[in-house]
C-alpha cells in the first residue's frame, strides 16, 4: 500500500471521528436542554413587573431633598426614553438586538476570534440574555448556567416585545453609585432627566452597564471617559451619531455631579418625613415608589439655611 494511499486511510478515519464526536456532543447537549428547560423559572411575571421604587420627599415646588430605598430608581416606560439614549445603548450593548431571537451568533463568533486572536476581550451577551440573567440567574460562570440563559432568552423573546425586554433592561441594571436604570442614572452622575443629555453623556451612560462599580464618573473619572470613547466610537460606527457629531462629543467637557452635592438642604424634614411614613406603611414605604410633599419652599430653605452658616 503506498503512502498516498495511507494518508487517505487516515483522513476517512479522521473525519468519521471527528462526525461520531460531533453527534455525540450534540445528542448530550440535546438531552441537557430537554432535562433544563423544565426547570426553568416561570418568566409571566415580567408581563406585569412592578420594580422596586424608593421613597422620595419634596419640597411644595418640586425638588427633591430626600431619598430612601435600597434601589434608587426612576423608572421609564420606553416611549418616555430618548431615542439617542436607546440608540446609543445599543450600538455599545446590542447592535443587533432588534434582528436576532435571542442568542446573536454573529457576536458569538465575533467575540470568540477577538478573544482568541488577542484583540480587546470581548463578551457575547445580548441584552435579552442580561434581562435572563439579571431577573432569573446568578452570575456564576458555568455551563449549565448559559445554557439555562440561553433557553431563557429564547423564551422570554416568544413572550415579550423587543422594546419590552428593551424597557425592563434599561430601568432594572446597575449602573453604580447606587442608581438603578437610566432615569436614575441620570439624575445621579449629571443632576438632570435623562432627556436633556448630550450624545456624549448618553455615551458615558451606554458604557457603564460592563463595569458600573469600578467605571462610573464618580468613582473613577478616567475609567469612565476611556469608556466612553469606546461608547462614542461604537455610536458612529452605527450610524447613531455623524462624525461631525463624534467630534463634538470627544470634545464635550462634562460636569459629573458629586456625590455630595445637594440641591436643598433639608435632611431633618426628610428624615421626619420618612419616619412618619414607615411608622403607617413598614418596608413597603421603601420599595412602592411613595412621593411625600412637604410645606418647604427650596428657595426659602436654602436661603435660611445659608443665614445660619453665616452666623
Amino acid at each position: 500500500m503506498s503512502e498516498a494511499q495511507d494518508i487517505q486511510i487516515w483522513l476517512k478515519r479522521a473525519l468519521w471521528a471527528g462526525l461520531g464526536l460531533l453527534v455525540t456532543g450534540l445528542v448530550a447537549l440535546g438531552i441537557m436542554l430537554a432535562v433544563l428547560y423544565p426547570q426553568l423559572p416561570d418568566t409571566s411575571s415580567l408581563s406585569n413587573y412592578q420594580p422596586k421604587l424608593p421613597l422620595r420627599v419634596y419640597t411644595a415646588d418640586g425638588v427633591e431633598i430626600g431619598g430612601f430605598g435600597s434601589e434608587k430608581r426612576t423608572y421609564l416606560p420606553i416611549d418616555q426614553i430618548p431615542k439617542l439614549m436607546r440608540d446609543s445603548l445599543l450600538a455599545v450593548e446590542d447592535a443587533r438586538f432588534y434582528e436576532h431571537h435571542g442568542i446573536d451568533p454573529i457576536g458569538v463568533l465575533r467575540a470568540v476570534l477577538s478573544n482568541v486572536t488577542g484583540g480587546r476581550t470581548q463578551g457575547a451577551s445580548t441584552i435579552t440574555q442580561q434581562v435572563a440573567r439579571t431577573f432569573f440567574l446568578t452570575r456564576e460562570k458555568t455551563i449549565t448556567r448559559k445554557l439555562k440563559e440561553a433557553l431563557l432568552s429564547r423564551k422570554l423573546e416568544s413572550q415579550l416585545s423587543k422594546d419590552k425586554l428593551l424597557e425592563l433592561y434599561m430601568n432594572q441594571i446597575y449602573l453604580g453609585a447606587r442608581a438603578y436604570g437610566f432615569g436614575e442614572a441620570a439624575q445621579t452622575y449629571f443632576g438632570r432627566p435623562l432627556a436633556e443629555l448630550s450624545a456624549a453623556e448618553c455615551a458615558m451612560l451606554a458604557g457603564l452597564p460592563q463595569n458600573p462599580a469600578n467605571v462610573n464618573p464618580i468613582k473613577n473619572l478616567d475609567r469612565a471617559l476611556a469608556r466612553q470613547k469606546v461608547a462614542l466610537w461604537r455610536m458612529r460606527d452605527a450610524g447613531v451619531i455623524t462624525d461631525e457629531q463624534y467630534e463634538q462629543a470627544k470634545a464635550e467637557k462634562l460636569t459629573i455631579r458629586k456625590a455630595t452635592d445637594v440641591d436643598v438642604h433639608a435632611e431633618f424634614v426628610a428624615e421626619m418625613a420618612r419616619q412618619q411614613v414607615y411608622a403607617q406603611y413598614g418596608e413597603e414605604a421603601y420599595t412602592s415608589g411613595m412621593k411625600v410633599i412637604t410645606t418647604l419652599r427650596a428657595s426659602e430653605q436654602q436661603a435660611a439655611y445659608k443665614a445660619l452658616r453665616r452666623t
